[in-house]
C-alpha cells in the first residue's frame, strides 16, 4: 500500500492539527469553538474510516455475502455528532453570556479584566 493510498488518514491528521492549531493560536472564543469542531470532525472521519471494511457489505445475512462491515462505529459517530452539536450550542451560549458580562470575547482581555482590582 502506498503512502498516498492512505489519504483518509492524511485528511484526519491535517484536520486534527489544523483544529488544534486554531484552539492554541487564537484568543477569540468563537474561533476556539470552531477549532474544536474541526478537531472533532477529524475524529469522526477517523472512526468512520476504521469502521469500513474493504469489500464488506451491510451486516445482512445472505448467501452471497461473506464479508461484513461493522455498523457500531457509524452508530457511535451519529451519537457523537448529536452530542457535538449540543456542546457547540452550549459553548456559543456561554460566549454570549461572557460577552454580556465582560464586553469582549478575547481570552487575554477577559484575563486582564479579571486581574484588575
Amino acid at each position: 500500500m502506498s503512502l498516498f493510498g492512505l489519504y483518509n488518514y492524511w485528511i484526519v491528521v491535517f484536520l486534527m492539527m489544523a483544529g488544534f492549531y486554531v484552539v492554541i493560536a487564537h484568543e477569540n472564543l468563537i474561533k476556539k469553538i470552531v477549532g474544536l469542531n474541526i478537531f472533532q470532525a477529524s475524529v469522526f472521519i477517523l472512526y468512520i474510516t476504521v469502521g469500513k471494511v474493504q469489500g464488506g457489505t451491510a451486516p445482512i445475512i445472505g448467501e452471497n455475502f461473506t464479508i461484513y462491515s461493522n455498523p457500531l462505529p457509524h452508530v457511535l459517530i451519529l451519537t457523537a455528532i448529536v452530542v457535538g452539536v449540543a456542546t457547540t450550542a452550549l459553548g456559543l451560549a456561554l460566549v454570549i453570556r461572557i460577552k454580556e458580562a465582560y464586553g469582549t470575547i478575547e481570552d487575554d482581555e477577559i484575563a486582564a479584566l479579571e486581574e484588575e482590582p
